[in-house]
């Protein structure tokens, strides 16, 4: 048996961030337990104990959990450069699979083939989003008070369409406040996909020392504050002067960072205001946010993805290049969206995690994190209401909600769809698959 070794190689790092980017699927959940069973439980590279105290300042962080979670082990165990390896990697298939998903979809859509695999990929889809109500509902709601909270949130969204950023803030007061209106309430411990520590001894383990880039210095601290600054304004200004203010590429680099500040609660709890915000832009009809969404649930890679394809679309409907560059179009709205969307975490990992590390255990934002998933809830249940809708009435209109003939296939495959997620846990691809297949048929037999 070789020595035990004191550090990770690189190089081996390296290659499990580039393969982690192709099987990184199954949304969050998924990722983090493959990162968890690879990194604690069979390589031994981080204990158990420091992958959770990742995590736990990941789940604090507005953004895509799991990518940050990769970039701060990254981070930790090679540095800067380690850390963005890691993040980049995470992110870069999924960018490429989902651009060219992106064309694909705009240049060939319409054929009767990809029509009728999306006729059944849609009903699937809220099928999945009304399943990921339940999974999180039955995590984030066991108290009255987050009941109320979800509800509450459900119903700014649904009845007063109060704006997303303001629904999380509330959120988070709610659960400050809840300290003295509901005691009894709080977080629950503990993450449900990870298992036990093995045992055995991790090479960053509970009591390794810090490693020397893992220090709180404020001078690198400003520093990777001014880059990502820099990394940001810099684009941003580039774009104003190569398209003007009115640019639908300047309007995405603005709309992104502000939608990668509130992410809180995940991708499904953005998705609402995505799509909202896609579709009054005219980036994307409702519609294709909805196919968006099941590309997003095929490929590797975080579901906040989906803003690949929204970039696409958007760069494409509006011709931000000239008619006549489409496609150039497409792929600039789409880069633009991914780094304007991902931007943020890295400055949050690079120049937090040295505090973090100085600071373990002792973060304590249970209440106003619960309080923020029980809304959480309510705004996934908006979501799928708005996705069924356009699935199952798709020629319904704001004026006449109920016209136009409900779908009937449409709502069987929904139903048959939620049924194995919820009842026998079937996985997403499979389920995709299944209600492409009867989306075929439907067709073939029409």
């Amino acid at each position: 048996m070789s020595a035990r070794r004191d550090s990770v190689r690189f190089s081996d790092a390296l290659a499990f961030w580039a393969k982690l980017g192709f099987i990184s699927f199954g949304g969050p959940a998924g990722q983090i337990a493959i990162m968890h069973r690879e990194l604690v439980e069979r390589r031994r590279w981080v204990s158990e104990r420091r992958f959770l105290h990742a995590l736990n300042y990941c789940m604090v962080l507005p953004g895509p959990e799991a990518q940050q979670l990769a970039t701060y082990l990254g981070w930790l165990m090679h540095g800067t450069v380690g850390g963005i390896a890691a993040g980049v990697l995470f992110v870069l298939p999924s960018f490429f699979i989902l651009g060219l998903l992106s064309w694909g979809y705009l240049a060939h859509g319409h054929a009767p083939l990809v029509a009728g695999l999306l006729a059944g990929v849609k009903p699937a889809v809220v099928a999945i989003v009304i399943a990921a109500v339940l999974r999180i509902a039955s995590r984030a709601v066991r108290h009255p008070f987050h009941v109320a909270i979800a509800i509450a949130a459900f119903l700014a969204l649904a009845a007063l369409s109060v704006p997303f950023p303001f629904v999380i803030a509330g959120a988070a007061v709610a659960g400050i406040a809840g300290k003295w209106i509901a005691p009894g309430a709080h977080a629950g411990g503990g993450h449900s996909v990870l298992r036990g520590d093995p045992g055995s001894p991790a090479i960053i383990g509970d009591d390794s020392p810090t490693p020397g880039h893992a220090r709180p210095r404020l001078a690198k601290f400003l520093l990777v504050a001014a880059a990502g600054l820099a990394l940001g304004l810099v684009p941003y200004a580039l774009l104003v002067q190569g398209y003007g203010e009115s640019s639908p590429f300047v309007a995405m680099a603005a709309f992104f960072t502000q939608a990668a500040l509130v992410t809180f609660g995940g991708a499904y709890a953005v998705l609402p205001y995505l799509v909202e915000t896609a579709v009054s832009q005219g980036w994307a009809t409702a519609a294709q946010m909805i196919d968006g969404l099941a590309l997003g649930e095929t490929t590797p890679g975080p579901l906040i993805m989906i803003v690949t394809f929204v970039g696409f679309l958007g760069g494409w409907a509006q011709a931000a290049s000239g008619p006549e560059s489409l496609l150039a179009a497409g792929w600039i709205g789409a880069a633009v969206a991914t780094w304007f969307t991902f931007l943020p975490s890295f400055v949050f990992i690079l120049a937090g995690g040295p505090y973090v590390e100085r600071t373990r255990g002792e973060i304590h934002l249970e209440r106003p994190l619960a309080a923020i998933t029980a809304a959480v809830v309510g705004v996934i249940a908006n979501l799928a209401l708005f996705f069924g809708w356009h699935v199952l009435l798709p020629r319904a209109t704001a004026a006449a909600p109920f016209s136009g003939g409900f779908e009937w296939a449409s709502a069987a495959i929904t139903v048959a769809a939620a049924i194995a997620l919820v009842r026998y846990k079937a996985g997403v691809i499979p389920v995709i698959a299944a209600s492409a297949a009867a989306g075929l048929l439907l067709a073939a037999l029409r």
